[in-house]
């Protein structure tokens, strides 16, 4: 089979020999990398997947049941009508860029490549969590996601080679070396080196850390590089349903956690065999504080400068503000004094552009969290789930080497450490959540610890034989 035939795109890949050479090369490296790191022990099933093959409507989400291996991942770009003028920044009004800008290669380089690299990193992460799937319809989900990923490691590999050169093709090679969690070789970013060992984890990875990829993909989506901004927006359609998976995935164990909290006469949902709520807080603690990291520093020149450059803009740039220059204003940022007390510092605007996608963020974050609430005030059960302050459990930015409860008030290193098993996962803790993975691979049937789904995929029933197991 031609690379062009196993390789969906509408980047016209056949005529592009020099590309058509480049991919052909990597391609049997990235099926290598796959087999080594991709999920572990099922790649000779046959997985009810959705494969993109077009752009349009059609095309962009067909039903089929495939090997893993044998997914067509394919490369697109959103069509485009006429020419786009770039929407922000100090170049706001000139023709949007279709090659990279001489001044603007090394940076808009790196920025290509720390996207991508969070792709197959979090494949990595999630290879053994197969063997631990609470039902069939869960196990199908985590595959649709790892092939997703691949496909858009494929979409920035496709941007690498073809717009950089040998410095590309090397930056490409380089995804498939490096290792989530790898002392030697890791991931470039801190959260993408997590261990993602159990469900309730993979949960919170696609609610928050997934949440962190909407936000900074959207943003890409405005970028001046015009191959950037469509791959990006095509992306942005698949990563819909990694949300989907993680808020649903937490709104069904809260469920089933409250309901097995009021069935134990002394409300200890664990004395049932499932988590409890105060467990799943920690989780949410945790993922949480590890995502927001990823928006980078609150005071930030870079964030500056790849605005001013038109690399980068806000969320949704050019539905929610009149103002795509961005030379004056000031944003608020709390800091933490000397002697302990949280003050405001005014910052220029420009400046504090990642605080601005972070507020965004939040936000998304807190409104899914009060649908988990009204899930869980359901039940019955008095418990109330919250996400916990921005400046709680940071390593980086403004509040690293500061210590803040969840509510973001400061404490002290000493009352952080003696609240710490109250606020994050304890090694008992995660033993006990890891006791629970016990794989429930019958169709129809769903773990105790975790409620059924309301509704299956592509209008198939939830005791649909997602996954067609080969022995």
């Amino acid at each position: 089979m031609a690379l062009t035939d196993s390789i969906p795109n509408n980047v016209d890949l056949g005529s592009d020999k020099k590309l058509l050479r480049a991919l052909e090369k990597w391609q049997p490296d990235f099926l290598s990398w796959w087999m080594e790191m991709g999920p572990e022990g099922f790649q000779a099933d046959e997985i009810y997947l959705r494969t993109a093959v077009a752009v349009d409507p059609k095309g962009w989400a067909n039903y089929e049941y495939v090997k893993m291996p044998d997914y067509r991942w394919g490369i697109f770009l959103t069509p485009r009508e006429g020419e786009r003028a770039i929407g922000f920044g100090d170049h706001r009004g000139e023709k949007s860029w279709n090659e990279v800008p001489g001044e603007l290669r090394s940076i808009l380089r790196r920025m290509i490549v720390t996207q991508a690299d969070t792709e197959p990193a979090s494949v990595e992460q999630q290879r053994l969590l197969g063997k631990t799937a609470p039902s069939m319809y869960d196990l199908r989900n985590l595959f649709q996601v790892n092939v997703e990923e691949g496909r858009h490691l494929w979409a920035m590999v496709h941007l690498l080679h073809q717009y950089f050169g040998k410095d590309g093709r090397e930056e490409a090679d380089a995804l498939l070396t490096r290792r989530s969690g790898n002392p030697d070789t890791p991931r470039i970013l801190q959260t993408f080196n997590e261990k993602t060992e159990d469900w309730l984890s993979f949960f919170m990875f696609t609610m928050f850390t997934d949440r962190d990829g909407k936000y900074q993909l959207a943003s890409l989506s405005e970028s001046g590089f015009d191959p950037l901004a469509r791959a990006t927006q095509f992306m942005l359609t698949e990563e819909s349903f990694h949300l989907f998976t993680g808020e649903t995935g937490v709104e069904r164990v809260v469920q089933r956690s409250g309901e097995l909290t009021m069935l134990d006469p002394n409300g200890d949902a664990r004395a049932q065999g499932g988590i409890d709520l105060p467990t799943v807080q920690k989780w949410i603690n945790f993922w949480f504080s590890s995502a927001v990291e990823l928006f980078g520093g609150e005071i930030s020149s870079n964030a500056a400068d790849y605005f001013a450059t038109g690399l980068k803009g806000r969320f949704r740039e050019q539905e929610k503000y009149t103002d795509h220059l961005v030379l004056e204003g000031s944003y608020t940022v709390p800091v933490l004094s000397d002697e302990g007390r949280l003050s405001s510092k005014e910052v220029p605007l420009r400046n504090a552009l990642n605080e601005v996608l972070r507020d965004e963020y939040v936000a998304d974050c807190e409104r899914a969290c009060r649908k988990w609430n009204h899930t869980l005030k359901k039940t019955g059960a008095a418990f109330e789930l919250y996400i916990p302050n921005r400046r709680f459990n940071r390593s980086m930015g403004t509040y690293a080497g500061r210590t803040f409860n969840p509510q973001g008030e400061p404490v002290t290193s000493a009352e952080f450490e003696a609240h710490r098993a109250a606020w994050l996962p304890t090694p008992e803790d995660r033993a006990y959540v890891a006791s629970l993975m016990q794989p429930v691979h019958e169709r129809g049937k769903v773990a105790n610890w975790i409620a059924p789904p309301k509704q299956g995929v592509d209008g198939k029933p939830v005791d649909w034989e997602y996954v067609r197991f080969q022995g």
